[in-house]
């Protein structure tokens, strides 16, 4: 029997499209936010109380304020408009990009493919990720390893900030920091490097229990994906205000 032609895009009858809409705005402020401060160059380190945001960790050019170059300037200053981030930005931007969460949100909010389920796409062909530029989510992997070692470099600078006492900008770093943690924990990368490939859970008891760990997080990577994005750009906007002097950092314990 030949399938019934339906020539409208969908008979859905709810607002479908809320959900695409709503996540396309929410990637769509927080990387104008994102490109704004990238090349803004300035108010990323507070030295009174060695709070470095972590969108410019590590800070490795020349140009970078001595104070919060943690492990050294190994390149000359940039030229021009460049600043010291865009060194790490690819990295973190690969990681979230190929993320498969990621993926799913940007392909359904910004390319419609599709953009909801029982909805049609615009699209006359598919060809999946076999193809120039959608093969590159292939790179996910090798991103989770560099991402891993990003987020160890936050974790350094999270508790070097509390040699110099406990403010509110201490527990903002360190609530960040945990929040990176638990989505690159709960990648499905992460979950395949723990046990993955085991064949015998019996014969591998550390290797399963982290597995059934990182398995636990994985159901949340959704919502840890949007958490950690969102608490990435409000440390760093709150460093940027106290840097600048806007507002003054909340101290516990000098």
């Amino acid at each position: 029997m030949a399938r019934a032609e339906i020539a409208a895009r969908t008979l859905r009858t709810d607002r479908w499209w809320l959900p695409p809409l709503t996540t396309f705005v929410g990637l769509l402020l927080i990387s104008i936010y994102a490109a704004f401060r990238t090349f803004q160059g300035d108010y990323y380190w507070v030295d009174q109380y060695h709070y470095l945001t972590p969108m410019y960790s590590p800070c490795l050019t020349e140009e970078c304020i001595p104070a919060a170059s943690h492990f050294g300037q190994w390149f000359p200053a940039l030229p021009g408009f460049l600043t010291p981030p865009l060194l790490i930005i690819p990295f973190l931007l690969g990681f979230r990009i190929t993320c498969y969460y990621y993926r799913k949100a940007y392909y359904r909010a910004a390319w419609a493919s599709p953009p909801a389920c029982a909805v049609a796409e615009p699209h006359s062909k598919y060809t999946g990720e076999t193809r120039f530029p959608l093969i590159a989510q292939n790179l996910h992997r090798y991103f989770f390893y560099a991402a891993s070692l990003l987020l160890l470099i936050n974790i350094y600078d999270a508790v070097l900030a509390f040699g110099t006492g406990v403010g509110l900008g201490n527990i903002i770093l360190l609530v960040n920091v945990g929040l990176l943690a638990a989505y690159t924990l709960s990648c499905h990368s992460c979950r395949h490097i723990a046990g993955g490939r085991l064949k015998h859970f019996s014969k591998h008891p550390v290797r399963y229990w982290a597995w059934t760990q990182i398995s636990k997080l994985n159901n949340r990577h959704m919502q840890l994906a949007w958490a950690s994005l969102i608490f990435v750009c409000l440390t760093d906007l709150y460093v940027a205000l106290v840097a600048s002097g806007t507002i003054s950092d909340l101290r516990f314990i000098n």
